[in-house]
């Protein structure tokens, strides 16, 4: 048997991920399904299901909370916002059919469409937008979105279908945060925005309706025959909670799910047969490891950052991790107008790895770490549970950074504790306005700065970059803030990440062209378009 400790370390990776690969087959060989159980792909063998209905392989959902939480996937098929982002990704009509900006009183103006009804019959009116943006900045309920409207000072509903945002400043990504789901004010007013029932039982103005939840089990929507932009053609998608990556695979091979986010080498198993269509996506969905610097160690240690941002081989991650559908990270924008490539990307060095560590005073200890103080260099390295492409990279890395000199274990917490964990594998990552993910993940006590990262010069550049629609002010300011980013990190960027999706072939509509968001987000966008075919 090959001693892997005696290869080198891309080889290593690569000879590691395919044991895995291996176990992982001979589990998926021990649990195949009755033949008379299932019949391939699109057999939607789930109780009820049939031609009209579409299952998918999804996470699990403990709410359905758009204005609290920023991710979910369903989000898009139960709401709508006032604007709504086509297949490139450019802010559109949705709820607003129109709007003005006066430059001079900076103010937007927004006039809905009429005659839009809630799912429960209810009509949608300028009210619920402002009750919704109202909740979502109130501190009281601690919604991660509120730096998107923290310029926001007043907001009038002129009429029904009038509604009016004055800020304090200029906000170049406005529009875009207009996307926002709006919530019903009858149903909420009133309410716990975090803890009410409402969020197990969501109504919107979207193309589906929930139907029926079963916790931990599967989520079932039925299309809006009243949806004010055309009813949609699928009659049902039922969102199976499937969290773990593997189960996905297995099950999108018995035919118990239509359409999964798989990982690469799943994805490969698929790929060339008739029954199926791969769609290998662009994201703008980087990988990274988030320092929580809350922690005391990293009070003590935030110089050496660097070393661990040298001793990575992204490329090798890349290869071996992702079969190569992605790139390696340097920054937060690589994917988007305003990157800045001349930036210290951190190229893998282990030998300057080491030369940040020996000039910080640390020296070499006889288990082969380096110590500092007397203290062994090196920290926990959380990833959550259920992400197999995330729990390999963390895997890889921290082989990479042992190699280094930097003692890093991986864990695997069934609960994440953010405020006591060392560091963690993060995903983050907008196709939309720069604004999006860099203001609030970056931003000293922003929404969604779960590293409690704070640089004056990071929130300087990011507010120039907010306030101006000149893209030449833009351009510099973005580029100072990741220059600045990258000489102080508060992640050590890995990778970007391909959406390898995988759909039984009898679906039709997908646009595989558009850049996917955080997690693959984003495929969902126009399917009213989609449809089931016979065969």
């Amino acid at each position: 048997m090959t001693d892997i400790r005696r290869l080198p370390a891309g080889r290593k990776i690569i000879l590691w991920v395919q044991m895995t690969a291996a176990i992982l087959m001979l589990a998926a060989c021990g649990n195949t399904p009755d033949p008379q159980g299932s019949a391939g792909a699109g057999a939607s063998t789930e109780a009820g299901a049939g031609s009209d209905t579409l299952i998918y392989g999804s996470g699990d959902y403990t709410r359905i909370n758009p204005a609290m939480d920023e991710h979910g996937e369903i989000n898009i098929l139960i709401f709508n916002g006032l604007t709504a982002h086509n297949g490139e990704n450019e802010v559109v009509p949705s709820l607003a059919e129109s709007w003005e900006f006066d430059e001079g009183t900076c103010t937007y103006t927004f006039h809905l469409k009429e005659g839009v009804k809630w799912h429960d019959g209810e009509e949608f009116t300028a009210d619920d937008v402002k009750f919704t943006i109202e909740a979502i900045m109130d501190p009281e309920n601690g919604s991660e979105n509120a730096p998107n409207y923290e310029d926001v000072e007043e907001i009038t509903a002129a009429d029904d279908h009038t509604i009016v945002f004055r800020l304090s400043a200029p906000n170049v990504a406005f529009l875009d945060y207009m996307t926002m789901a709006v919530l019903p004010k009858h149903l909420l007013e009133g309410e716990d925005m975090q803890e009410s029932d409402f969020f197990r039982h969501p109504v919107g103005t979207g193309p589906y309706k929930l139907k029926d939840w079963d916790a931990g089990q599967a989520i079932t929507l039925e299309k809006n025959e009243e949806y004010f932009k055309g009813a949609p053609q699928i009659g049902r998608i039922i969102f199976k909670i499937v969290p773990d990556d593997n189960a996905k695979a297995v099950q999108m091979e018995s035919g118990e799910l239509d359409l999964a986010l798989l990982t690469p080498k799943d994805a490969k198993v698929f790929a060339d047969r008739d029954e199926y269509t791969c769609y290998d996506m662009k994201t703008s969905d980087y990988r990274g490891i988030l320092f929580n610097f809350r922690n005391e160690y990293w009070t003590k240690n935030r110089d050496l950052i660097p070393a661990v941002c040298y001793a990575i081989d992204r490329q090798a991650i890349v290869d071996a991790v992702l079969l190569g559908q992605g790139v390696p990270a340097y920054g937060p924008l690589q994917r988007n107008v305003y990157n800045e490539e001349e930036v210290e990307h951190y190229d893998h060095d282990p030998k300057k790895a080491r030369q940040v560590l020996e000039d910080a005073g640390c020296r070499m200890g006889s288990d082969g770490f380096y110590e500092r103080d007397g203290e062994t260099v090196g920290f926990v390295l959380s990833v959550g549970a259920g992400d197999q492409v995330r729990i390999d990279m963390a895997q890889a890395a921290a082989q990479q950074l042992g190699e280094a000199g930097i003692e890093c274990t991986v864990d695997i917490p069934a609960q994440v504790d953010w405020e006591a964990q060392m560091a963690y594998l993060i995903g983050w990552g907008s196709p939309f306005d720069a604004d999006d993910h860099t203001y609030k993940v970056f931003g000293t006590d922003k929404g969604a700065n779960y590293s409690g990262y704070s640089n004056e010069q990071v929130d300087r550049y990011l507010t120039e970059a907010r306030r101006s629609d000149d893209p030449a002010v833009r351009r510099e300011a973005y580029g100072e803030f990741q220059k600045e980013l990258a000489k102080d990190p508060a992640f050590a960027f890995i990778c970007y990440v391909d959406a390898a999706y995988v759909a039984d072939a009898r679906i039709r509509g997908i646009a595989q062209d558009t850049v996917m968001g955080h997690h693959g987000v984003g495929i969902f966008f126009n399917v009213t378009e989609w449809t089931i075919t016979d065969q």
